[in-house]
């Protein structure tokens, strides 16, 4: 059972077996060296300390190497990209061929757009979450607009019902077999951005299937914080990015998956670039596109090493900790910020994510009534780094990597005092 006091979340943290992993993380401070409460890991994931080291290696490698260390340095360029693949499939649920880490996560959602959204003339909807994050919407209305179908017909939404701020399975069950005949892709964020909740993925999948549409995930804020099973799901795609959950650094490349079953398939629509092409013919230059098998078939370009050595450093402290470690903790630190907060027993506090520690990951979204961004201010002058929703919402996010029972514990501390 948890308790409201200081000394059990000290107790918490000494008893966490993942707790010394905090110390491999730069955590940012106030003017006056002092440690703030950084709850943000759901924007902008945290340095890892071994990071700088990583790429340091890699500008050495050029300064020694020059355009060899595409083949001596020690991590060689050319398959860098390789090296990242295992471990990130252990954090999706995937197999490593089913994964790539490539571009930004909304170039590869139009990438996987271009191959796993064929429309007729009669089917040719999208379904979406209702709050789905702002890019996601511009690129499947984007998407709809460039195959000749008007956005306001072709997108769906599903929406929570009136006076709730969460989305039902039923409703996308209904919509579905009002609709099924007409929707050609299902791409829903796995974990919503701004409410928290993680939907069920799996029957998300067989429900698209059944009605024969594709279906992809957004693990934006999925990624690192869940785990979304993405071979055993079934899932067409998915997309994401590595800044958040995977401190990766800020606008840090994104990743895919694509299921083995596609892995060969030529009839797929795609968008070819030289990287995507067969390793042993790809510096011949003079050959027609033979798409590489698996996901790394999506790739265009040869990939940015720097911004793949922070990842790399990032994927190392997860192979180290565990991601089943990770996600245990997880559970149990965002199950002690919902006891805090319920113990405020303060009617304006109201969390919009769901109670099931299935149905969410680490974030907790607090709606708090007849409040705005003033709010906001005062924790952030208190010391607490979050995240604020209009018009009501702070978003906060306990990353199991690096943040403490006792940071959880200071952040509930930190707003009473500004409520």
């Amino acid at each position: 059972m948890y308790q409201n006091n200081l000394a059990f979340a000290q107790q918490c943290d000494r008893e966490d077996p993942l707790a010394h992993f905090r110390k491999q993380f730069l955590l940012p401070t106030d003017k006056d060296g002092n440690e703030l409460v950084y709850l943000c890991g759901n924007s902008l994931g945290l340095q890892p300390l071994q990071t700088q080291e990583y790429i340091t290696a890699e500008l050495k490698d050029w300064a020694k190497h020059g355009v060899e260390g595409h083949t001596d340095a020690k991590h060689p360029w050319l398959p860098y990209h390789e090296f990242l693949a295992e471990s990130m499939a252990k954090i999706v649920g995937a197999k490593p061929t089913e994964v790539v880490i490539m571009n930004t996560l909304t170039t590869n959602l139009h990438l996987m757009m271009v191959s796993f959204y064929q429309p007729t003339a009669k089917k040719y909807k999208i379904v979406v979450e209702s709050d789905a994050f702002p890019s996601d919407k511009y690129a499947m209305e984007s998407q709809l607009k460039f195959h000749g179908h008007d956005p306001k017909e072709g997108l769906i939404l599903w929406k929570p019902r009136e006076g709730e701020e969460l989305c039902r399975f039923e409703d996308l069950q209904t919509i579905m077999e009002n609709q099924g005949d007409e929707i050609a892709l299902l791409m829903i964020g796995s974990t919503n951005y701004y409410s928290g909740q993680h939907f069920p993925l799996k029957k998300i999948t067989e429900l698209g299937h059944k009605h024969k549409c594709m279906v992809g995930f957004d693990l934006a804020h999925g990624a690192g914080n869940i785990q979304p099973n993405l071979h055993e799901v079934s899932a067409d795609f998915a997309v994401w990015c590595t800044y958040k959950y995977l401190n990766s650094g800020p606008g840090s490349l994104g990743g895919c998956f694509v299921h083995e079953r596609h892995a060969d398939n030529e009839k797929l629509n795609r968008f070819a670039g030289w990287w995507g092409h067969n390793k042993k013919t790809r510096f011949n230059m003079r050959h027609e596109f033979d798409p590489l098998s698996g996901a790394e078939g999506w790739q265009l370009s040869n990939p940015p090493i720097l911004s793949m050595a922070a990842i790399r450093s990032s994927l190392d402290v997860f192979e180290k900790a565990g991601f089943e470690n990770i996600r245990t903790k997880s559970e149990k630190l965002t199950g002690y910020l919902e006891f805090l907060l319920d113990e405020l027993n303060d009617d304006n506090i109201n969390i919009i994510t769901p109670r099931n520690k299935e149905e969410r990951g680490c974030q907790l979204s607090i709606q708090v009534k007849s409040a705005d961004k003033a709010l906001h201010t005062q924790l952030t002058k208190a010391g607490v780094i979050s995240d604020w929703r209009e018009p009501d919402v702070i978003r906060v996010a306990p990353a199991p990597l690096y943040n403490s029972y006792e940071d959880v514990f200071e952040f509930v501390e930190r707003l009473k005092k500004v409520l």
